[in-house]
């Protein structure tokens, strides 16, 4: 059998095409899971532990060259050029994997 030929037979079990479905689908998830973190979950807490916005939460370690500190927001702090501690992305990564991570606790 030639090269090319062994290959195809190694793509074509059932493995290897569950893998690739399985990876689709959990790109697909990861987004959605994103996003309601983000846009759905997030607001309503932040709005109830007075008003925080958990995409803003962040520690200015080094001001940037640029400008001077205090940053307003986390993409004035990067454009800025300064090094900082995002906490609130931290956060909402956290909060994903948790819901990304419950169906296997189950399993």
């Amino acid at each position: 059998m030639s090269l090319l030929s062994d290959f195809k037979a190694f793509l074509l079990r059932g493995n290897v095409v569950d893998l690739a479905v399985g990876m689709v689908v959990g790109t697909a998830f990861t987004g959605m899971v994103k996003s309601l973190v983000d846009d759905v979950i997030m607001p309503p807490i932040g709005l109830l532990i007075g008003g925080v916005d958990f995409s803003n939460l962040f520690i200015t370690l080094k001001e940037g060259a640029k400008a001077a500190g205090p940053y307003g927001t986390l993409a004035s702090a990067k454009a800025a050029g300064a090094v900082t501690m995002n906490i609130g992305l931290f956060i909402n990564t956290v909060i994903s994997l948790i819901i990304v991570a419950l169906p296997f606790l189950w399993w």
